[in-house]
C-alpha cells in the first residue's frame, strides 16, 4: 500500500460524514488520429445541483483512478488524460464537514498532504493532462486543474474562485504556488486575495480565460465535445498553446505588496489567512513548487487549528443552514397568500421596499403618501430603477413593461389598500405617527391583511396597542441598502398571532432575505448591539480620547469600516435617534452623546471630509467637539468597547431577544457586514476571553467555532 493511500485511509476515519466523490475512468478515441484518451469524471452520485467535493475518501478514489491512468500512460496505451465534472459542476473544493472537529495538528497536516500527493500525480504522468472546467469550480476544484498541463473552460461557467482566504484558510492544494507561476503574481493576488476579501467574488468562464488560467474557451452547449477536439489538435501539434512570460522581477514584489495593502484595508492584520497566502506567493517567485507545496501544507494545518477557520465555517453554516431554518418560525403552512402589497410612504426607504416587493413577488404594489408630489417621486424612483435593470440586460423589455404596470401610487388609502394582503409602513420614526398610520390602514384594509412596520427601534407592541386587531401587526425591519443587505429582523409583538408571523416569514423567503425571529425589545438585535458599540466609542471620545485613537482601537476586529464611517453611512441623525430610544429604555447603559447631538444640530452628515481621497476629520466637526481630559490607549478603548458589547449580548440572551447566540451572529453578519473570520461576534469574544471576563462564561460551547477540548 502506497504512503498516499495510507495517509488518505487514516484521514478518512476523521470524516465519517463525507459526501464521497467517485472518479470514473472512461476511454475515448480522439479525432484526427490523436489516439486513445483517458477521461476521469468526478461525480458524487447526487442530483446535478449538489456540489462535488474532495474529502479523504474522495481523494482516495481519485488516487485510484490516477493509478489506472498512470499504468496506461507508462504502457503507451493512451496519448493523454483529462479530468472533468458532472454536468454543470466541476468540483467545489475540500469537503470541510468535520474539519472543525480536528483537535491534532498532525491530522490537519494530513489534509494538506493528502490533496497535494494526489493532485501532483497529474503533473507527473507520462502523457499530457487536460482539465475541462465544465461548471462551477472552487478551491480544490480549481487546484486539481492547475496541476494539469492544459485547461479549457466553459463560457457558461457561473462561478470560479479560490475562496479559502474568505473562510480563513489558504489555497492549500497548489493554488498559492501554482497560480502565480501560471498567470503572474499580480493576477494571482487578485484571485486569491482581492476577490476572496471582497465577499468571495466569483469569476465567470470568460474571465477565467482572459486571466490566462484556461487555455481555451468554448460554448457551454457542446463544451466537452469541443474541448476534446481541441485536445486532439494540441496532441497532434496543429494547435500550440502560448502563454505570456511571467515577470519574476520587481512586478512580483509589487503584486505581493498590493496584496498586503488589500489585506490591511480589509482585516487590518486581525486575520492571518491572507498574510499566510501572500507569504507563499512571495516565496513562489523562484518557481520551487515543492517548497511551495510544503509551505501550503504547514499554513493549512496551522490555520485549521486556529480560530479563524473555525469561525469562518461557523459563519458559513449560519448563513447557509441556520438562515434557511429560522429558529422559532411558525409552521409555514399557516402562511396566507400575498397577491397585492401596499406601502405607506414614498420616500427613499419606502421606494426601495416597493421595488424589492415588485421584483421578487411580481404582484401589484401601491404606494401612498401625504401629497401627489411625493407619490409621483416614489413611483418615478421605481420606474427609473427598472429602466436601469433593462439597460444592464438584467430584464427584457416585456418584463420591464410588466413590472412598471404593476406599481402605482395613490393618495387615498381606501382606494389603494382595500384589496391588499400585506401592507408595510416606512414613515417617520415616531411612535405617534406610526400609530396614526396603522389606525388609518386598519380602517380600510381587509381583515386578513398583515400590517407590517419597518421600524428600526420602536415597540411593535405599542404600535399595535390601539388597534382592533393587534394580532396582525408584525415588525419587518430591513437594513439599508435594502437590495444588498440580506437580513430581515421579523419582530413578534406581544399579540402577533402565528398566522401573521408565518405569512411574514413566507414573504421573507420570497424576498430572498435572511429572516431572524426577534422579540419585541428596544432596537431589536443589530441596532441595539451597534448602538452599544458605537456608544462606547462616542463615550471615550467625549471623555477625551482623540478620535483617531478611538477609531484605530477597534481595527483588530477587521470590521468592514470604522465606527464613525459606519455612523456616516447610517446617518448621524438616525444614530442619535436610536441612542435616544435606547437611553430611555436602558439609561444605565446607553448614553446620548452631546457631541453627536451637536453634529446633528449643525446638519453635518458625518465626521470626515474626503477631499484628499482619504478620510480627514472635518475641522467644523472638530470645533464642535467638547472633550474631557480622560485619555485612553487603543488597548484600553478596545477592552471597554468589547466589554460593553459582551455585556449587552449577554443581557439580550437572558431576555430572550433571540433564541441563541448563533442568531446574534447571523444578524451581525447579514445585517451589518460583520466579518466571516470573526464568526460574527460571539466566537471572537469567546476567543479573546471577553465573554468569560464579563459574563463568567463563554457564549458558545467548546468546539463550536473553536478547537474541541
Amino acid at each position: 500500500m502506497s504512503s498516499t493511500t495510507e495517509l488518505l485511509k487514516g484521514a478518512a476515519e476523521l470524516f465519517p460524514g463525507e459526501v464521497v466523490t467517485q472518479a470514473h475512468v472512461r476511454h475515448l478515441d480522439l479525432p484526427y488520429g490523436a489516439g486513445r484518451f483517458a477521461l476521469i469524471t468526478l461525480d458524487n452520485g447526487l442530483d446535478h445541483t449538489k456540489p462535488t467535493t474532495f474529502g479523504p475518501q474522495s481523494l482516495a478514489n481519485l488516487n485510484a483512478a490516477i493509478d489506472q491512468v498512470e499504468k496506461e500512460a507508462s504502457e503507451g496505451t493512451i496519448t493523454g488524460a483529462g479530468i472533468t465534472g458532472k454536468p454543470f459542476i466541476f468540483a467545489v473544493g475540500a469537503d470541510l464537514k468535520g474539519v472543525e472537529l480536528l483537535s491534532r495538528h498532525e491530522d490537519a497536516l494530513a489534509i494538506g498532504k493528502g490533496g497535494h500527493d494526489v493532485f501532483r500525480r497529474l503533473a507527473g504522468l507520462a502523457v499530457p493532462t487536460f482539465a475541462y472546467y465544465n461548471g462551477a469550480a472552487m478551491g480544490g476544484g480549481v487546484e486539481v486543474g492547475l496541476h494539469c498541463t492544459y485547461r479549457t473552460v466553459s463560457k457558461a461557467l457561473p462561478a470560479f474562485s479560490l475562496p479559502e482566504v474568505f473562510l480563513g484558510l489558504v489555497p492549500g492544494w497548489g493554488g498559492c504556488a501554482l497560480l502565480p507561476n501560471l498567470i503572474g503574481a499580480d493576477r494571482a493576488v487578485s484571485v486569491i486575495i482581492e476577490n476572496s476579501l471582497n465577499q468571495n467574488r466569483q469569476l465567470k468562464g470568460k474571465q477565467v480565460f482572459e486571466l490566462g488560467i484556461a487555455d481555451a474557451l468554448f460554448e457551454g452547449a457542446d463544451f466537452l465535445e469541443q474541448s476534446l477536439i481541441w485536445t486532439a489538435n494540441v496532441l497532434k501539434g496543429s494547435v500550440t498553446v502560448e502563454r505570456a512570460e511571467v515577470d519574476r522581477g520587481e512586478a512580483w514584489d509589487q503584486a505581493v505588496a498590493r496584496g498586503r495593502a488589500i489585506a490591511d484595508s480589509k482585516v487590518h492584520g486581525a486575520a492571518p489567512a491572507a498574510y499566510r497566502a501572500l507569504d507563499i506567493i512571495a516565496a513562489a517567485k523562484d518557481g520551487d513548487l515543492s517548497a511551495g507545496f510544503d509551505a501550503e501544507d504547514r499554513a493549512l494545518a496551522d490555520l485549521i487549528m486556529g480560530g479563524e477557520l473555525r469561525s469562518g465555517i461557523y459563519a458559513f453554516n449560519l448563513v447557509q443552514k441556520r438562515a434557511k431554518r429560522p429558529a422559532g418560525a411558525p409552521d409555514k403552512n399557516l402562511a396566507r397568500p400575498v397577491t397585492k402589497v401596499g406601502v405607506v410612504g414614498a420616500g427613499l426607504m419606502a421606494s426601495q421596499l416597493a421595488l424589492l416587493f415588485l421584483r421578487r413577488l411580481e404582484v401589484p404594489v401601491v404606494l401612498t403618501d401625504i401629497d401627489q408630489e411625493r407619490v409621483d417621486k416614489g413611483v418615478g424612483y421605481v420606474h427609473a430603477e427598472i429602466e436601469k435593470l433593462l439597460g444592464k440586460g438584467r430584464i427584457n423589455q416585456d418584463k420591464a413593461n410588466r413590472l412598471k404596470g404593476l406599481v402605482s401610487g395613490v393618495l387615498d388609502k381606501a382606494e389603494g389598500f382595500a384589496d391588499a394582503d400585506f401592507i408595510i409602513e416606512a414613515v417617520f420614526e415616531e411612535i405617534g405617527v406610526k400609530q396614526q398610520v396603522f389606525a388609518e390602514v386598519e380602517a380600510v384594509a381587509p381583515a386578513h391583511a398583515i400590517l407590517a412596520t419597518n421600524t428600526s427601534s420602536l415597540s411593535v407592541t405599542e404600535m399595535a396597542s390601539k388597534l382592533k386587531n393587534p394580532e396582525r401587526v408584525v415588525g419587518f425591519h430591513f437594513f439599508n441598502p435594502v437590495a444588498i443587505l440580506p437580513l430581515l429582523e421579523i419582530v413578534r409583538g406581544e399579540q402577533t398571532d402565528d398566522a401573521s408571523l408565518a405569512t411574514a416569514f413566507g414573504v421573507a423567503r420570497k424576498l430572498k432575505k435572511t429572516a431572524v425571529l426577534v422579540k419585541d425589545a428596544p432596537a431589536f438585535v443589530v441596532n441595539r448591539i451597534l448602538t452599544r458599540f458605537m456608544g462606547e466609542i462616542q463615550n471615550v471620545i467625549d471623555e477625551g480620547t482623540p478620535v483617531e485613537v478611538a477609531e484605530k482601537a477597534v481595527e483588530p476586529l477587521g470590521l468592514p469600516m470604522s465606527p464613525l464611517v459606519l455612523l456616516e453611512l447610517v446617518g448621524p441623525a438616525i444614530g442619535l435617534h436610536v441612542s435616544e430610544t435606547l437611553n430611555r429604555a436602558f439609561p444605565e447603559r446607553f448614553t446620548v452623546s452631546e457631541n453627536l447631538a451637536a453634529v446633528v444640530k449643525a446638519g453635518k452628515r458625518g465626521f470626515y471630509l474626503y477631499d484628499s481621497g482619504a478620510p480627514v476629520l472635518d475641522p467644523e466637526v472638530a470645533a464642535l467637539l467638547k472633550q474631557g481630559d480622560t485619555v485612553l490607549t487603543e488597548e484600553q478603548t478596545r477592552d471597554r468597547v468589547l466589554d460593553a458589547v459582551a455585556q449587552e449580548i449577554g443581557l439580550m440572551l437572558d431576555e430572550g431577544v433571540v433564541a441563541e447566540a448563533q442568531d446574534i451572529d447571523l444578524c451581525l453578519i447579514t445585517g451589518a457586514g460583520w466579518p466571516f473570520h470573526l464568526g460574527g461576534i460571539t466566537p471572537y469574544l469567546d476567543r479573546e476571553g471577553v465573554s468569560q471576563r464579563v459574563n463568567g462564561k463563554p457564549f458558545l460551547a467548546q468546539g463550536v467555532a473553536s478547537v474541541p477540548a
